[in-house]
């Protein structure tokens, strides 16, 4: 086994490394790039997908836990558990801080579509996160189940574990290389690189997730239920939408 221990302190400080990091790559990307809408539109964008993204990774944080939750409510104590530091989701982050972009959008008249400049900032910035929360434990409850492979990590209780943490930084590695090699080989329809970097993490979420000891609802945690939930939304638009989809491979 691997000692790592477990050392909550780390995860706030790789937290802020990811969002410093994360935005870094962001500003040199537009700077490259450019925008799809004007400056002011996005920080209006950024900002609702940062409040977005807060209030959907603590609700889906919390209702992955729901045991934990029923107790604390029976207990009398279901405020200071929402209070707490912990119990947050990057799938509950990546769908909230989504809807919170399309919210922003709709109010202020935006039609671009505009996440196609967050994937490689998400990648690199979730990978760096990874790290912290590898780093912090058992108290950061994303740990992987037992496991008896010769690189299962020790967090502190003697027990090996799947690094799950680690199975996500390549993943994401992964994914930012495809996207960024199909986006050199083809021209994408504005939109397409955020949807399948969204697809790919989702479905990597669908299957990671049979390896962490969570509560489970018809044989699915609530994380995977909503990753299940969002691939069928994805693919019911690319369905209705077969003419984009085309146009989208040929351009």
């Amino acid at each position: 086994m691997i000692p790592i221990g477990s050392n909550p302190g780390w995860h706030p400080v790789f937290e802020a490394l990811a969002y410093v990091s994360g935005y870094a790559v962001f500003r040199r990307l537009r700077d490259m790039q450019g925008d799809v809408v004007a400056k002011a539109q996005r920080w209006s964008v950024l900002a609702g997908a940062a409040v977005g993204a807060l209030v959907g990774s603590r609700l889906l944080g919390l209702a992955e836990q729901w045991p934990t939750v029923m107790a604390a409510w029976r207990a009398g104590h279901l405020l200071a558990l929402v209070l707490s530091p912990g119990g947050k989701t990057i799938v509950g982050g990546l769908l909230g801080g989504w809807l919170g972009v399309e919210v922003i959008k709709k109010l202020n008249g935006i039609r671009n579509r505009t996440g196609d400049l967050l994937v490689l900032p998400l990648c690199v910035g979730m990978a760096i996160g990874r790290v912290g929360c590898l780093i912090a434990g058992l108290a950061d409850d994303t740990y992987g189940k037992a496991t008896r492979l010769p690189w299962a990590v020790d967090l502190g209780d003697g027990v090996g574990r799947h690094p799950v943490q680690v199975y996500e930084i390549l993943v994401l590695t992964l994914i930012a290389f495809a996207i960024t090699r199909l986006g050199s080989q083809m021209t994408l329809r504005a939109g397409a690189r955020f949807r399948i970097f969204l697809a790919s993490y989702l479905g990597w979420r669908l299957v990671i997730d049979f390896l962490k000891p969570q509560p489970l609802v018809g044989g699915l945690n609530l994380i995977q239920w909503s990753c299940l939930a969002v691939l069928v939304f994805l693919w019911i638009d690319v369905l209705r939408n077969p003419k984009e989809q085309n146009e989208t491979l040929r351009a």
